[in-house]
């Protein structure tokens, strides 16, 4: 992801774990799926005064979960079945950065949206270049490229309902803390 605005690369001690325990992963993986789904569902339901939030949140829910059935059909093809959701400490740690207040709340959730988006775009990428040419691979660039979209969508919602200069110092400080999460996650054959 050559233009990501992440403060802080994923190391290549990720990568390598994932690939030394992909099945592992691939059941994170339509765990988070399954979950950013349920979180568009949740945005237009919070707000459903909000258009093009509305709108936008309705696409993102169908095709999040329309990622998530095409990694259950990997996890089926390994002989593998879901398993139940684990919390995800990256995800509940960067939330607790959301504050309270009908706009800052708004912001804090699109930008978060947004950096987690943009978090799974680099990760996704690593595994695609990690994997050997074939579907699995083109399925994993696929997914890259959608959460790329993705990152610039909640960028664009918040830009629609908020003030630029709040936006951007706000991104700022959400990109360092998000950094900072990262580096203190302990590597595992997850997404987070």
């Amino acid at each position: 992801m050559p233009d990501s605005p992440l403060r802080l690369a994923t190391s290549a001690a990720w990568t390598e774990a994932v690939m030394a325990d992909f099945d592992s992963f691939l059941l994170d993986h339509a765990a988070a799926e399954k979950k950013a789904s349920g979180m568009a569902i949740s945005m237009l339901s919070h707000y459903p005064d909000r258009l093009e939030l509305v709108a936008a949140m309705a696409d993102l829910a169908v095709e999040e979960l329309t990622h998530y059935r095409e990694v259950v059909k990997w996890i089926h093809r390994r002989g593998l079945i879901t398993v139940a959701d684990r919390k995800d400490q990256y995800v509940l740690t960067l939330r607790e950065s959301i504050r309270k207040g009908r706009d800052v709340y708004l912001l804090d959730r699109l930008l978060t949206a947004s950096i987690i988006e943009a978090r799974g775009a680099e990760r996704f990428a690593l595994v695609a270049a990690a994997l050997p040419a074939g579907a699995l691979q083109k399925f994993y660039q696929s997914i890259a490229r959608s959460e790329e979209r993705h990152y610039e969508l909640f960028l664009q919602l918040a830009g629609v309902y908020l003030d630029a200069k709040m936006i951007a110092a706000r991104w700022e400080e959400l990109l360092t803390i998000e950094a900072d999460i990262v580096a203190r996650l302990p590597i595992q054959a997850a997404l987070h």
